[in-house]
């Protein structure tokens, strides 16, 4: 599994309406409210043979009042 994770910039008041759908698709491992530029932050673990892009894009393609997302992918845990 390869983590990486992704912030999320939401439209004005619906914050808590992309979180709730975020987690209706069971696929973050974790998921925090964020201070500054993006809303949330999202923990997310994609299998080995996924291609990155497109598992993020499935997650947010379908989910109202996303305006950006940010995805840092990881390499080695200290």
């Amino acid at each position: 599994m390869i983590c990486i994770f992704i912030q999320v910039r939401c439209r004005p008041g619906k914050t808590y309406d992309v979180a709730d759908r975020i987690y209706e698709k069971e696929v973050v491992s974790e998921l925090y409210s964020t201070s500054g530029e993006y809303d949330l932050i999202a923990k997310v673990y994609v299998p080995e043979d996924a291609d990155v892009g497109k598992y993020v894009n499935d997650i947010f393609s379908d989910i109202d009042h996303v305006d950006r997302t940010l995805t840092t992918l990881t390499f080695k845990a200290f």
